[in-house]
């Protein structure tokens, strides 16, 4: 299996991945309120999620936060911060490619992804932004291709943000004899292959957002610490937990200035090569601008049939 780092070169990030188990010294669903539409109070969630609304798919009438300021502590734990000496990996097993090969499919929760690092390269400028990129509830995941044929990895999908890439075996960091390393980025947790930056935004400016990932003192070995949450094709022997079954959002929808920010942006540039705050806009992803409460892994286009290609 996997060796998971959690990665950062500047400094250690500080939203880690999290257990949703209430032995644990940190739990999630539990700590998190659940959200009717309209309502202002909300409704604590039991740690194995069964008091979640079931199935159907996300209307937008129920959503979930973070505990209140006086709940945001638990057993000496930040509770959006995470905990990865608690932490596991959440697991699907499904065949791919007309069953020619088994996908392994790793989900990694995070109770909360910072925010973005805008960056300039040809100036060597790295500007953190105030809030843009932040939400609650963050699930990403990426996928390990078994050969049906010979047992032996084929190769791995690392999901970043919205898009991923696959990778050959061939490819890979292995640690410990045969475990593949994947790096998972500071603040935003997308996975990549290899250590270094890479850049979400304008390749021919050099403008983007910057994700960073390095080797360092904190991972996860997911040979050892994960969970086996679903496996359909071997007809009813998983039992799914119920939070598994709640299709709608795991955070609040997120609005931000982004104008305010890109402005922060722009006043770093020479002036003879400023670009207007529209065309800023054009560069980034728009998720940067307005997030929605992310969805359970269910939700995910990747879910049922084959893993993006």
């Amino acid at each position: 299996m996997f060796r998971l780092e959690c990665c950062c070169t500047d400094s250690d990030d500080q939203f880690y991945n999290s257990l949703m188990e209430e032995q644990k010294s940190f739990s999630l669903p539990a700590p998190l309120p659940q959200w009717p539409k309209g309502k202002d109070n909300g409704i604590s969630i039991d740690s194995d999620g069964s008091i979640l609304p079931q199935g159907g798919k996300n209307d937008g009438q129920f959503w979930m936060d973070l505990p209140d300021e006086d709940d945001t502590v638990k057993n000496g734990i930040i509770v959006k911060n995470g905990n990865l000496e608690s932490a596991e990996l959440y697991v699907h097993v499904k065949p791919a490619l007309g069953g020619t090969f088994t996908d392994i499919v790793m989900w990694i929760f995070c109770p909360f992804n910072g925010p973005v690092t805008f960056t300039i390269e040809f100036l060597n400028v790295n500007i953190e932004m105030n809030r843009v990129g932040e939400h609650v509830g963050d699930w990403e995941h990426y996928t390990l291709r078994i050969s049906n044929f010979d047992g032996e990895l084929w190769s791995v999908y690392f999901s970043e943000h919205s898009g991923g890439e696959w990778v050959d075996a061939s490819n890979l960091e292995f640690i410990e004899g045969n475990k593949p390393i994947v790096y998972s980025s500071k603040h935003g947790h997308a996975s990549f292959p290899n250590a270094g930056t890479y850049i979400q935004g304008s390749t021919k400016f050099g403008i983007g957002v910057k994700n960073d990932v390095d080797k360092s003192d904190w991972f996860i070995d997911s040979s050892k610490k994960y969970q086996i949450i679903a496996a359909e094709y071997l007809n009813g022997v998983v039992d799914e937990p119920d939070w598994l079954q709640y299709m709608r959002e795991w955070g609040p929808t997120v609005l931000y200035d982004g104008r305010s920010e890109l402005e922060k942006l722009i006043s770093h540039l020479p002036f003879f090569i400023r670009l207007t705050v529209e065309t800023l806009i054009d560069l980034f992803p728009i998720e940067l601008y307005e997030e929605e409460g992310p969805t359970g892994p269910k939700e995910k286009d990747n879910w049922y049939g084959d893993e993006r290609c």
